[in-house]
Formats: structure tokens, sequence, C-alpha cells
């Protein structure tokens, strides 16, 4: 009878391990989903628009399309932010605007670590919805399928003498006033003639 009870006792603090073991191990699985599900989501929209960061060489090249330029400026899809910081740094009052939120907080609490609050905003916004008609300065890393409907929105929205700077797309119809760089790190620059 003793050995039963023991054998009984053993049995249920199994149990009680195991469905500790299957708490713990649905709540990380849940955790990691939550945190994954804005990283992988844009291979479901009509435009897959990835969070790829910007090369070191990308970012020289965006400051060197931007020499002499000031005012604002805006990142289309700004990811981790590393493009606004460069801005800002170089006295741009510079936005970004992202969808994945754990990107925009990232960015938000870097803003504040760094100093870089005051000269620089993070949106979470869709850069098809947010108006672009304040801004002096545009960056956009795009993909090829989206371009022809951002140049449209880019001739709807932007200002007359806005800078465009497109990076390891092209716009399809405008003129590029200069192309700085190679490969990925190809950047093309624009400015808008006039309002169409």
């Amino acid at each position: 009878m003793l050995n039963e009870s023991n054998s009984a006792s053993k049995s249920q603090k199994v149990t009680k391990l195991g469905l500790y073991l299957i708490g713990a191990t649905g709540g990380i699985a849940t955790a990691i989903s939550i945190v994954c599900i804005p990283f992988v989501s844009p291979a479901f929209r009509r435009i897959c628009l990835p969070y790829v960061p910007a090369t070191s060489q990308q970012v020289q090249n965006i400051l060197q399309a931007l020499k002499g330029r000031s005012g604002s400026l805006i990142d289309l899809g700004s990811g981790d932010g590393r493009i606004v910081f460069a801005a800002a740094e170089a006295g741009f009052k510079a936005h970004g605007i992202e969808l994945n939120p754990w990107l925009v907080w990232y960015s938000r609490l870097k803003a504040l670590l760094t100093g870089f609050s005051s000269q620089t905003t993070f949106i979470k916004h869709n850069l098809w919805k947010h108006s672009l008609q304040n801004y002096n300065n545009v960056v956009l890393f795009g993909v090829d399928q989206m371009m022809p409907d951002i140049e449209r929105k880019f001739q709807t929205e932007l200002q007359k003498g806005c800078v465009i700077v497109t990076c390891r797309f092209p716009l399809p119809t405008m003129s590029a006033i200069t192309i700085i760089g190679e490969g990925v790190d190809t950047v093309w620059i624009y400015e808008v003639p006039k309002r169409i």
C-alpha cells in the first residue's frame, strides 16, 4: 500500500512538471510568434517590402546625395532608423515611417538613448496613406514592383524642388539628376520639377 502511495505521488509530480514544461514551451512559442509576425507579414502583402538594413555604403551614398540640402526629410520604411539618424546628424529634421511596431519602438528608444529624440520622429504608419506634402527630402528603399505606384504618389504629393533619393531601384519614368554608387549600393537622385 505504501509503495502504491509513493508511486502515485511520483506520478503526480511528473505530471505537474510536464504541465509546467508544456506551459513554458507554449508561452515561449507564443512570445516568439508575436515578435516575429511583424517581420514575416510583409511577405503576405500585395507588395512585399521586407526589412533589409541599409549597408554603411548605402547610408554614405544617401548622405552624399543630400549634400548641400536641408529642411525636413522622411525615410519611407525606416526600419531600424539608421538613415533617419544619419540624416539627423547631418542637420535634417528627420522622420521615419515604418509599419513594423518593434522597429518603431527600437528606433524611438535609440533616439532617446543617443540624444536624437528632438531631431527625429518615428511613426508607425502605412507609407501609402501618409501625406508627403510637408517634406523637402524623401528617401526610399523600395522594391521593383512598387516603384510605378510610389512615383505617382511622389508626383501628386511632393512640392516643387523636393529631392527624392531611391535606393536599390530607380523610379520608372522620372529622370535621375544624379546616380551615385553601383550594384546594391546605387542611389538615384531626383528633383520634383512641378506638381502634375
